[in-house]
């Protein structure tokens, strides 16, 4: 299960997750409502929900969202921006434990969460809480890390001054490890493109919502910056870097 460490990791960057993380594509949910099966009616466990970056574009098609997020800032601020939703309410629990009845959801989301689960724990609760024949979607808006001088050189500035960049990121998780999760291994996956465009403030925001950048006052949170500012005085095209990212989807019945 997640640790009490893990759990709290992201309380001091509530502010810059709201504010500079990046959204999901409108192919991507588009994909959901049309291929996995979700409708205006679906009862949706959004599990990990965080700042509810995802629940709000499950609310905007109608659905009911239970997000379950076991950071107390992270829940709040969520609360904050989608709480006077009627189709939306939030629970403080994790994805090992998330206190709802048995066949409670038609479908799970886990979006840039699911490498923090305990694998086992969660299968067995997200079958659990499933109705028969629902499924769970595994997202990540995964962050190319070539194919550009400033994608490439901002990799370089994480291995550099992060100190636990390797361990954290769920890059660490394959398609191939991830496959076994889902009922008798039958995944189903898909690929959406997704952009955000910053300028130094905003590159700056969106390095510091990550829980493996140095925040301030922590070693090498000066260098980091420093070398943020370098890269994009080198690599930045009309006052604006492109990060770029893939769209991950893996989805099935659990």
């Amino acid at each position: 299960m997640m640790s009490s460490d893990s759990k709290a990791r992201f309380s001091n960057r509530v502010e810059n997750y709201v504010r500079y993380r990046p959204s999901y594509p409108a192919e991507a949910v588009d994909y959901l409502y049309s291929v996995v099966g979700m409708t205006a009616d679906s009862v949706i466990a959004d599990i990990g929900a965080g700042t509810g970056i995802f629940s709000k574009l499950l609310l905007e098609r109608g659905s009911k969202v239970i997000a379950v997020e076991p950071n107390a800032a992270m829940r709040e601020a969520a609360e904050q921006e989608l709480g006077a939703s009627p189709n939306y309410r939030s629970h403080a629990s994790a994805a090992e434990d998330t206190g709802l009845p048995e066949n409670a959801v038609d479908f799970i989301v886990c979006a840039q969460s699911f490498h923090w689960f305990d694998r086992p724990a969660a299968q067995a609760e997200f079958h659990r809480i499933l109705k028969p024949g629902g499924k769970a979607v595994l997202i990540w808006n995964s962050r190319l890390t070539s194919g550009t001088p400033f994608l490439e050189g901002y990799e370089q500035l994480l291995k550099q001054y992060s100190t636990d960049y390797g361990q954290m990121t769920h890059k660490n998780i394959s398609g191939a490890q991830l496959q076994p999760f889902f009922r008798d291994g039958d995944m189903h996956t898909a690929v959406f493109g997704n952009r955000q465009r910053f300028n130094l403030e905003e590159l700056i925001g969106r390095a510091m919502s990550s829980s493996y950048v140095p925040a301030e006052g922590e070693p090498n949170h000066a260098q980091m910056k420093q070398g943020l500012q370098e890269l994009f005085e080198r690599t930045q095209a009309n006052g604006k870097v492109s990060f770029d990212y893939e769209t991950e989807l893996f989805w099935g019945e659990v």
